[in-house]
């Protein structure tokens, strides 16, 4: 894919931030030499979607005078292409998970924008580089990197809690009902890398029967009393209702409810399976000019770290790193201090591929012999 830089003071983004705090807002005649049409930026609600706001959606409206229409959605395609093959598209920027922004390209969904021309880094280092692996893509450009990770319980194993992913499947050492998500990603890599399989050697492992069940047999010991979870607050509640004594936890809600009053239990980062969010553009989208600049914007390294500030997330550009506080780097997925921890990125397109056999075979794990909650229900 091309990617052309531009000069680091020549962008939007730049002008407000990289080049001083002390620029005055551009009015909407100083981007691209005229009016911007007013645009739909569309992501996911809550919390993240007031870190979008705060981190680059409010400076990005003060920096061009002009208002966004910011709309929310909870995932998927469907609302796209619905958009898109009656010809009415009213998204002009949608926040979309990798698996999802692969789908809807591959489905002709999404504008291409492999040719967009992004800011060099806040230290120069050009977009192209600066950008994590896979956050460049011919229909995107990265968000945030999350995780998935596990937490366990603060009252539960004193003075010696567990510190590695194997020792989500330790029983023996540490006893106690567990919770996973109800779908086979991450638990079933999580197994594997606990039986000490190379990361690189996951993925194709789970391609054959033999790695399936191997990943079933590790994945045993924790299915007495399984909990299964499917908003990211449940596990914050079963940890801290005492229903379990390990859960699987999206790492940034979990970074941000560990600090709540009551909260008594801590993540470990080892063993976390990282994802990514992106910006598409819907096909047909009749702003996608300005969309390209709004994108611009909020890719830029200040606008990431201004971002993810205000929620945990991991910023794609890793010039964005440098410019959070101590306290924000130990909360995100992707910071330096856990480069030494066992890690492994999700192949959103490995999963597209054979999400549907693996969760057939996972339900029918889960269903096997009537598995028993901890208060007597069948689940």
């Amino acid at each position: 894919m091309s990617i052309t830089q531009r000069p680091v003071c020549g962008l939007l983004a730049s002008a407000l931030f990289l080049c001083g705090m002390s620029a005055s807002p551009l009015s909407a005649q100083d981007v691209g030499g005229g009016t911007i049409p007013n645009l739909t930026f569309t992501s996911w609600t809550g919390p993240y979607m007031r870190s979008q706001m705060l981190g680059f959606v409010r400076p990005y409206e003060a920096a061009t005078g002009q208002r966004l229409h910011v709309a929310h959605y909870n995932g998927g395609i469907d609302e796209i292409r619905d958009q898109v093959e009656s010809a009415n598209v009213i998204w002009d920027v949608v926040d979309l998970t990798q698996a999802d922004l692969l789908r809807a390209c591959d489905a002709g969904l999404l504008e291409d924008i492999s040719d967009i021309e992004l800011p060099d880094g806040s230290d120069g280092t050009p977009a192209a580089e600066d950008f994590v692996a896979g956050a460049l893509s011919p229909c995107g450009v990265g968000v945030i990197e999350w995780a998935t990770a596990f937490a366990y319980s603060g009252a539960a194993f004193g003075d010696s809690p567990p510190s590695g992913i194997a020792d989500f499947f330790d029983v023996e050492t540490y006893p106690g009902a567990r919770a996973i998500r109800n779908d086979p990603t991450v638990i079933m890599e999580w197994a594997l890398m606990a039986d000490g399989v190379a990361r690189d050697e996951v993925y194709p492992l789970l391609e054959t029967d033999d790695g399936v069940a191997r990943a079933f047999d590790v994945m045993e010991a924790i299915r007495p009393g399984l909990q299964l979870w499917s908003a990211g607050r449940e596990p914050v509640r079963l940890l801290n209702g005492g229903e379990v004594v390990l859960s699987s936890i999206w790492a940034t809600t979990g970074a941000t409810a560990a600090k709540e009053e009551g909260a008594d239990f801590a993540i470990v980062f080892d063993g976390r399976i990282l994802e990514m969010d992106l910006f598409g553009i819907p096909k047909g989208s009749r702003n996608k000019a300005a969309a390209l600049e709004f994108i611009r914007y909020a890719s830029s390294s200040t606008s990431l770290a201004q971002m993810v500030s205000h929620l945990p997330n991991g910023p794609t550009r890793k010039s964005s790193l440098a410019l959070l506080s101590e306290e924000v780097l130990a909360q995100i997925p992707n910071s330096p201090s856990y480069a030494d921890n066992l890690s492994l990125v999700s192949d959103a397109t490995w999963w597209a591929e054979h999400h549907a056999r693996l969760d057939e075979a996972f339900q029918a794990w889960l269903n096997k012999n009537d598995r028993q909650g901890p208060a007597g229900t069948t689940r």
